[in-house]
């Protein structure tokens, strides 16, 4: 029994030692498991089926709940200049690391459901209009109310043809149906991940003027 005591704190260490972008997360989920959504930092398979989402010729992209940062980057390989980006994170131990690691890049310690008034005052409106929005938040464990805050912000924001773009745990679509119905929006299933923790699928919310990218892209149409 002891010896498995010392293999536990062992491989803590080790886990904290080499792994301190991944203890930080999970760290953070143990604090607010609603509001962190995830006990671990997504996969950059993930990463990439999420950009496989956004239209092509994307510029202008917003990033709700970054978490550590790796669709972050993945934006950035992507080519997406740092001016074009906004990054948004609730958490403050999150958002911290995140202006640590990009400090070029506008973060913003921010609510979702607040986009637009955020987008507006720090000026990054006046850029251009956005592309797309690529969401880590847990919009799944998320009562109505405020997933129609995020949805509406989100849409108010993004130019007529934009896309947003989910990723779920869960076996269905994250934001209640009659909300879609309500906001009058497509969705469209992208990529299943198997390779992350725990596997995921993406989503993609647009207006109905944005369907013949969902027919481009191969993605499944969901009525």
């Amino acid at each position: 029994m002891r010896t498995s005591t010392i293999d536990a704190g062992l491989f803590l260490h080790e886990f904290k030692a080499k792994g301190c972008t991944l203890w930080q997360f999970f760290c953070q989920w143990l604090r607010h498991p609603i509001s962190t959504a995830a006990i671990a930092p997504s996969s950059s398979e993930l990463a990439s089926a999420m950009l496989a989402g956004l239209p092509e010729k994307s510029r202008r992209v917003v990033e709700l709940g970054a978490g550590t940062g790796v669709f972050t980057q993945a934006l950035l390989d992507h080519g997406i200049a740092k001016e074009d980006l906004l990054v948004l994170e609730l958490n403050q131990r999150l958002y911290n690391h995140l202006r640590r690691r990009f400090p070029d890049l506008p973060v913003l310690q921010a609510d979702a459901g607040h986009l637009l008034q955020c987008a507006d005052r720090c000026g990054y409106l006046d850029g251009g209009e956005i592309d797309a929005i690529v969401s880590g938040l847990g919009l799944l464990s998320m009562d109505s109310p405020t997933q129609q805050a995020i949805l509406s912000a989100a849409f108010e924001c993004l130019k007529t043809e934009g896309v947003f773009v989910q990723f779920t745990y869960g076996l269905k679509a994250p934001v209640k149906k009659h909300l879609v119905e309500e906001l009058g929006l497509t969705i469209q299933r992208g990529k299943f991940v198997f390779c992350n923790l725990p596997p995921a699928t993406v989503y993609i919310y647009s207006r109905p003027t944005a369907q013949e990218f969902a027919n481009d892209s191969g993605c499944a149409v969901i009525n």
